[in-house]
């Protein structure tokens, strides 16, 4: 099915309010070339690596490297730096790949749901698909029993919602956030 939901920042959509010039600078399309590929693709490994240790690794000095990652903070290239959880060690140990069809197709019904979805604190990732569903979900729960709760008390209240469909993650073969 078809669903036109406009492209709005998240926190523009959260805050109902037009992206900060902060934002919009970060709709700047920056060309990377290698130095910053290299960049790049250390921090994707460990963020928490110095600039010193950076440059040294790329053959460039501490100031120039610096003056890279900071141009690539300003323009959205690097979003932010985060620390990868085990979720079985933080109890989270079951993941859910749950797919919606809402039951109207226009932006006030798209934008409607997204706000509401954006709230869970159980939904780690929402994606506006297409095919035989609108949205897929990427939940994580602490039990069957948790998820059961959020699925029936919380997700399928949302108005619109005309089908899900529940897939449930037995092993990852694959998780990377790597994106070069």
């Amino acid at each position: 099915m078809f669903l036109y939901v406009p492209l709005i920042e998240q926190n523009a959509l959260m805050s109902h309010t037009m992206p900060s010039k902060t934002e919009q600078a970060k709709n700047v399309t920056y060309q990377i070339d290698d130095k910053d590929r290299e960049i790049l693709k250390i921090l994707e490994n460990n963020a928490k690596w110095t600039v010193r240790q950076i440059a040294s690794q790329i053959n460039l000095s501490p100031t120039p490297t610096h003056e890279r990652i900071k141009r690539m903070e300003k323009s959205g290239v690097i979003k932010q730096y985060v620390a990868v959880l085990d979720k079985k060690k933080v109890n989270k140990g079951i993941m859910v790949l749950c797919m919606i069809t809402l039951s109207r197709h226009n932006k006030k019904a798209g934008s409607e749901f997204i706000n509401t979805v954006l709230q869970f604190k159980e939904v780690v990732e929402c994606y506006n698909i297409s095919g035989d569903f609108d949205f897929m979900l990427k939940i994580l729960a602490e039990s069957m029993d948790s998820y059961h709760n959020f699925f029936v008390n919380q997700l399928t209240e949302i108005e619109g919602i005309a089908q899900t469909k529940s897939i449930f993650v037995m092993d990852i073969i694959k998780e990377t956030h790597e994106v070069l």
